[in-house]
Parts: C-alpha cells; structure tokens; sequence
C-alpha cells in the first residue's frame, strides 16, 4: 500500500514540483496552501507523513505542528529560513527532520524515505495508557499483563490506535476490520467495542460518537 502525504506548502509552483516528484515514485499526496486548510485536512484524512513549509498563511508551521501532535503524523519541516534556531525550534516540536530550500527532489525522497522507515519500526510496538500492543507478535500488554483478545477485538483496537483523536464510523471500523466484502450488520461494531471497553478498561477513553461510530482519545 502505497504512503499517504500531505504537502503544505503555500508556493504553488514548488507544491505542484514535490507533488509531481512524490507521484513519480508511487507516494499518494494531497496538497493545501494555509494552515488552517492544513489542520481540517489531518482532522478528516489518515495522513503517513506531512511536508510542512514553515511561513505558510493563517496558521504557520510551527503553530500548526502544535495542533497537530496529538495525531502522531511524522513531520519534515520545508523552509526558505536557514537560522541554526529556527531548525532547533522545529525539532523541539517534534519535527522529525528539517530542510532548507532550495533542495535537490533527490534529497527529499531520501529523507522522506528514512523518516518513514524510522516511523514503521517505531510502529511495532504500540503504546496508549497502561496498554502496549506488539504488532509483530499480535500481543496486548496492560499494566506488564498479556490481555487476550479475540482477532477480530485486536484488529479493531489497532484501527483505534493507528486513528488516535479521529472519529471513524461503524462503516469505516467495518471496511478496516471485517472487510468490504462484509454484509453483517454494523452492530458487531458495537458488541466489539463493548468487550474493549471491558478487558482494557478504556470506558472512559472509547467515545460514543452520536449517531457515527467511536474515537478513541487519551
């Protein structure tokens, strides 16, 4: 499955030269202009990486990696500035990596590539509260104590995890889950969650969201 990345960048003529070098090797991009655009876009779209240019109109990139931390979406800063504190403030915000431009379309994906091979080993392991989840060996810690899930209840809390903070329907969670090819009803949804809720003791982490599906929020 090829990677999704956002590129924020509100020079159109360098958005549309990343985008079309990203196309080339198979990268799935979407491209906005602003800030504000930018942060609607991470609050709907499962995002693998985002570029993010520094000095971009109403929200400017280090406000915006503010806003969106809590999604866990690696970040590689773009920018015309090439201030020794400009870089450390980016990094502190939990930058993953920093570019000053102009830079070669060949060094991008280099870093791109790397960010994202360091992000899937970090992924192996997944954490959220007192919970640990081994994706090599499918296996469900909490508190240092393996949890026993059915497949289908460690397939569902994956897709909560991996959405952090991000309301996904009943029809989504089935799609992710059990596959297109399910014609149950959206119920089993519900009857999952509910078990998750109970052998993880996340009742006040699983949102009910009215009339949608569920979020799981820390």
């Amino acid at each position: 499955m090829s990677k999704k990345i956002l590129i924020v960048e509100d020079d159109v003529h360098i958005s549309k030269i990343i985008k079309m070098n990203l196309n080339i090797v198979s990268y799935e991009t979407m491209a906005v202009y602003d800030g504000e655009a930018a942060l609607e876009l991470v609050q709907q779209e499962k995002f693998d990486l985002i570029l993010l240019d520094v000095m971009i109109p109403k929200l400017d990139g280090f406000e915006l990696m503010k806003r969106i931390k809590p999604y866990n979406i690696p970040v590689i800063f773009l920018t015309a500035k090439n201030s020794v504190y400009d870089k450390v403030d980016g990094l502190k915000l939990g930058a993953d990596d920093y570019m000053v431009k102009p830079f070669e379309a060949i060094e991008l994906l280099a870093r791109i590539e790397t960010v994202l091979r360091r992000y899937d080993k970090e992924e192996q392991v997944m954490a959220f509260q007192t919970l640990l989840v081994d994706l090599d060996k499918r296996e469900v810690t909490k508190k240092g104590e393996v949890v026993e899930l059915t497949p289908k209840e460690y397939d569902l809390l994956v897709v909560l995890l991996k959405n952090r903070n991000i309301a996904l329907s009943r029809e989504q969670f089935i799609d992710k889950v059990w596959g297109a090819e399910y014609y149950g009803e959206t119920r089993t949804v519900d009857m999952h969650i509910k078990s998750l809720r109970k052998k993880l003791e996340l009742q006040d982490h699983i949102k009910t969201i009215y009339k949608l599906g569920y979020r799981l929020e820390d």
